[in-house]
């Protein structure tokens, strides 16, 4: 091996090194703040050190707002908080563009224009309730989240750059119907991961209690910046993933899709073929294989695993299946698909 190689294998070994030590650091400082949740936490850093947008989704009070709170306290990173409502338009989200009025050198005044920024050039953003806002406002996240823009003014508008890193990491309420709006697939399909918040165990809402009602307040400290972040995705994004791997990511993701005029259902299972009405698009082979490395580099391993991608499988997919009006008859959920898809999917392309 040459001097050169033996130089970058060290090189991305101290990377690998470093990023884990980070990646635990965060998740040491969450903890100070928010009791249980391990796998929500871990889930929503991968979402973060991958450089992708997050839905979490569970009842009032179990502590979501709060882990997006003390994620941006314990990396050094701006954040923006939009409390979505009926009532909220897009420019309060986007920003919108206000007339000034200036005096010159003769002491004539005159109007210019100037963008005030909204709240979502931010590099975290907390999109509380988000199935709160209408369509409309909705759809004023598509662009940022996407293309890390925002245009106003509309197709002739100006088009201003969003931070980097930028991170969407919205709540909503599974129970509660009244007075919501379901987001749409195109919407949901631009997150990440969609993570399920359950409620603490009673050990751990004794520890919430005794944290939550005596004098003392956890110390978040900042243990990670947006440069190093940066540096942790694109180390993500070089991991090597054998072709059998990656081949087997999608199937996962071709499992999805029941026979119809989009597919031939080739690797549906008979639950698939019966219970969905459209499967998910090429964004989650996409997300199964920066989570599988992601999940790779935190167990101090240079090459993904089939494990990996099973691992990732239900917050990667769960969001991107559409059930048919059977399932919703036969109380079948998405999860339940998923887990199907990988209990039966051969790990061999040729079984």
């Amino acid at each position: 091996m040459s001097d050169q190689s033996q130089m970058n294998t060290q090189e991305t070994q101290q990377a690998a090194d470093q990023f884990r030590a980070d990646f635990l650091a965060v998740q040491t400082e969450i903890a100070k703040a928010v009791v249980g949740q391990r796998e929500a936490v871990e889930d929503l850093l991968t979402c973060l050190f991958a450089g992708g947008h997050a839905l979490l989704e569970g009842v009032p009070g179990i502590g979501k707002t709060l882990l997006v709170r003390t994620i941006s306290q314990a990396v050094d990173l701006s954040f923006g908080r939009v409390q979505f409502t009926p009532d909220l338009m897009p420019a309060d989200i986007t920003g919108t563009t206000i007339v000034d009025e200036v005096e010159d050198e003769k002491g004539h005044r005159k109007r210019t224009f100037r963008f005030q920024p909204g709240p979502i050039f931010a590099n975290i953003v907390l999109a509380d309730e988000i199935n709160r806002a209408t369509p409309k406002t909705q759809s004023a996240l598509l662009e940022a989240m996407q293309e890390r823009t925002v245009t106003i003014g509309g197709n002739e508008g100006m088009t201003h750059q969003l931070p980097n890193p930028f991170f969407v990491l919205a709540t909503q309420n599974p129970v509660e119907q009244e007075g919501t709006y379901p987001l749409p697939e195109a919407q949901l399909d631009r997150f990440f991961f969609k993570l399920r918040v359950g409620y603490a165990s009673r050990e751990e809402m004794g520890e919430i209690v005794a944290l939550t009602t005596g004098s003392a307040k956890p110390e978040i400290n900042k243990v990670l910046d947006a440069d190093r972040l940066i540096e942790h995705q694109q180390l993500v994004r070089r991991v090597p993933v054998a072709p059998h791997v990656q081949d087997y990511a999608i199937r996962c993701v071709l499992a999805t899709h029941p026979r119809g005029e989009l597919s031939d259902g080739q690797f549906a299972t008979p639950m698939v073929s019966r219970f969905v009405h459209l499967g998910a698009s090429p964004r989650a082979a996409q997300t199964l294989m920066l989570a599988g490395k992601c999940r790779a580099l935190l167990d101090g391993r240079a090459t993904v695993s089939i494990e990996d991608i099973q691992r990732a499988a239900l917050p990667a997919l769960r969001h991107r299946i559409m059930l048919n009006f059977e399932a919703t008859a036969e109380q079948v959920d998405a999860d339940g698909i998923v887990r199907n898809i990988v209990e039966t999917l051969p790990r061999d392309a040729g079984s």
